[in-house]
């Protein structure tokens, strides 16, 4: 088919980089807000839905993905003082509802809704922060999927709230001082009022706001002016003394760590870990012993103490095969998640390092949770798989017994699908493993559509996760793909950094590798194989799919980094160096122009189906990497596939996404693989 594209004006734009001159033909749709951008955003929505809307199952596959979406969600709930809170949505709400439960089998009552706050559900809780004692609720904002928060505080007694207003916070939680006074927060400058949804962001300071008085108030409790890059996490310890404060730099795992005695007003911040070397997370502290989970000599982390008054420092858990996810106090013992080959596993050691017991797991997925107290002796866990909807769990630690706390019905039979890991040799005969679901008797004929998702980054694993949309693909009779590609975090650090900088093209070759596999072994073939991925992913997506046109039938990139020349620009993404290096170094430069998605379009060549998804409020990676490479695709694109970009409005990079929206998107995504890959 021919697609008669909106015509997307050129400048002359040229930049030298090192000694490299490179176009940027398309600067000028960086500035989403201008009259020119609007009216391009507008032209592109219109050819995009007028294709969309010709689809004939459209209206079946939406339809069927709200039905089996209309099912209630639970989170997992965790006690404050004498209560418990819990978040739910009752299947088709657009945002969860927080909950209060003065006893665990009492009656709900509604403590926050955010749905009230605006028609669309544009407006969406961030975060959230319940005081020692439960009396009080801390909570951030978040408008149309921006990442910048709003902090309100709610007296849970009465439901009401104070007039205590936080603006200009952003990636931040809070965390309450025990006596229930105030709480700690990180918070930036204010912004210039029309750039606040591109410019960088720098120079985040920590904060304490005492109760009753405003933000001009507030307490500057950690700062550096002289590393604008630095960010400030503070986090009060169980026993209410300590400030812990985890100081990060761009996207990188390794970070500082200092603290402060609470007790003495003019205490001073101590620096106790003060050299970017290796990761710490703390775990928790008995008296002056802090607990930390660490990768320093451990790239698949180690539990270690480190008593600030002596200097003493030993190992508690030494590294393991598998890698040490998470680790919580509770029972006074240690909860430890291990992650083996992208699965969960769970043990219990006491806090001398000695194995207790493994906690039973309903079969192969993914846990969340176990969090609480040193002195809990219940805590509740999430388990999810593929096809296991998430089902919340009560543990009891003294017994070891698990027991069905809240558990979903969903209208679909998990029979009739089966989950399996496979593992293949990417191009270097790294081994890397995948997850393979699909209808169970599926034929390996080469004529299966298949979805190949993937992310290989900023040391984040994707492991087994339910969700409503990848089934209503499997219904559609597709085979979903995922690669634990390097990059990510399923084998641990060294993992991480074989995916990162100059090391990037492995993740590359890890993704066209695992789709070589599934057509050499005839899940698929090219004609009805299909990528995608978000943001990092979208990268991944992008790289790929101008690498090997050939290979892929579509794409579907989501609020992808693209421009990987200007990425550091805008927000945030000046953090994101820590893993792609900076395009302001010669040789790194290099790395970034040999795969950067928008610089390899090659005008003549024939690419995959592609639908780009992107957001006008998507203040992380901002909407100019979709825009730039829509325009650079349809004019150099020499096929006769469509290649289409949908623009999302009142909406971000995903975070808080009404339900409303998703499901429109995921049917959007679906019904585009259905007719670009003949899917009856």
């Amino acid at each position: 088919m021919a697609f008669n594209y909106p015509e997307t004006k050129t400048i002359e734009q040229v930049d030298n980089y090192h000694g490299t001159t490179v176009r940027d033909p398309y600067r000028w749709l960086e500035n989403s807000d201008s009259e020119e951008t609007q009216s391009w955003i507008e032209a592109q929505n219109k050819i995009t839905f007028d294709f969309l809307k010709t689809i004939e199952n459209r209206s079946h596959i939406k339809d069927r993905i709200t039905q089996l979406w209309n099912y209630e969600k639970y989170s997992i709930p965790f006690k404050r003082g004498d209560r418990y809170f819990f978040f739910k949505n009752d299947g088709l709400q657009n945002q969860s509802v927080l909950y209060v439960l003065e006893t665990l089998d009492g009656e709900p009552r509604v403590l926050l809704d955010p749905n009230t706050l605006s028609e669309d559900g544009t407006v969406a809780l961030n975060n959230f922060a319940i005081s020692e004692s439960g009396n009080f609720l801390a909570y951030a904002l978040s408008s149309s999927g921006s990442d910048w928060q709003t902090w309100n505080v709610r007296n849970v007694n009465t439901g009401k709230d104070l007039p205590d207003l936080i603006q200009w916070s952003k990636f931040s939680g809070a965390s309450w001082t025990h006596d229930d006074r105030g709480f700690f927060y990180s918070g930036y400058d204010e912004p210039n009022e029309s750039t606040q949804y591109g410019d960088a962001n720098y120079f985040e300071k920590l904060y304490y706001h005492r109760l009753g008085t405003s933000q001009a108030e507030d307490i500057l409790v950690c700062e550096r002016p002289d590393e604008k890059e630095w960010g400030f996490n503070g986090g009060v310890t169980d026993c209410g003394r300590y400030l812990v404060i985890s100081v990060w730099r761009g996207t990188d795992p390794k970070n500082l760590v200092f603290y402060k005695d609470l007790q003495a007003s003019d205490a001073p911040i101590i620096e106790l870990i003060s050299e970017f070397e290796a990761r710490y997370q703390f775990v928790g502290n008995d008296g002056t012993v802090f607990w930390f989970r660490t990768d320093r000599d451990a790239s698949r982390y180690r539990l270690i103490s480190l008593d600030i008054a002596t200097g003493e420092h030993r190992e508690i858990l030494p590294e393991a095969e598998e890698v040490m996810e998470f680790v919580s106090v509770l029972n006074h013992q240690f909860v430890v998640e291990y992650l083996k080959d992208a699965r969960s596993q769970v043990k219990i050691f006491d806090l001398e390092g000695s194995w207790v017991r493994d906690v039973e797991l309903p079969g192969i997925g993914s846990t969340s949770g176990f969090n609480g107290k040193p002195e809990d002796t219940e805590t509740f866990y999430s388990f999810d798989g593929f096809t296991t909807p998430t089902t919340i769990y009560r543990y009891d630690l003294t017994t070891g017994q698990s027991s069905v706390f809240r558990q979903p019905t969903v209208d679909f039979n998990p029979d009739n699908y089966e989950t399996k890991q496979v593992f293949y040799h990417s191009k270097d005969g790294t081994r890397v493993p995948m997850f393979l679901v699909h209808k169970t008797g599926l034929e390996f004929d080469g004529k299966n559509p298949t979805y190949l998702y993937g992310y290989g980054g900023f040391n984040i694993s994707l492991t087994p996760v339910f969700s409503v949309g990848l089934l209503v693909w499997m219904e559609l009779g597709g085979v979903l793909a995922m690669p634990n590609l390097r990059g990510g975090g399923e084998y641990g650090e060294a993992w991480h950094q074989a995916g990162i900088k100059q090391n990037k093209q492995n993740v590359f070759d890890d993704f066209i590798a695992a789709a070589e596999w599934l057509i050499e072994n005839r899940y698929t073939s090219s004609e009805k194989l299909a990528i995608g991925g978000g943001s990092n992913g979208g990268l991944l997506v992008g790289a790929c799919m101008t690498q090997r046109p050939d290979l892929f039938a579509a794409a579907i990139p989501e609020v992808g980094v693209l421009d990987m020349l200007r990425f550091h620009k805008f927000t945030i993404g000046w953090a994101w160096c820590s893993d792609y290096g900076s395009p302001d170094d010669p040789e790194e430069f290099q790395a970034l122009y040999a795969y950067s998605p928008l610089h390899n379009l090659e005008a003549g060549t024939a690419y995959p189906a592609t639908l780009l998804v992107t957001a006008d409020h998507d203040d992380r990676v901002v909407p100019a990497h979709s825009f730039k490479f829509a325009a650079a695709l349809q004019a150099a694109d020499d096929g006769e596939n469509p290649l289409f970009i949908r623009i999302e409005t009142k909406a971000g990079h995903g975070a808080g996404k009404p339900t409303t929206k998703r499901i429109e998107e995921i049917a959007d995504k679906w019904s585009f693989l259905t007719q670009v890959l003949s899917i009856s």
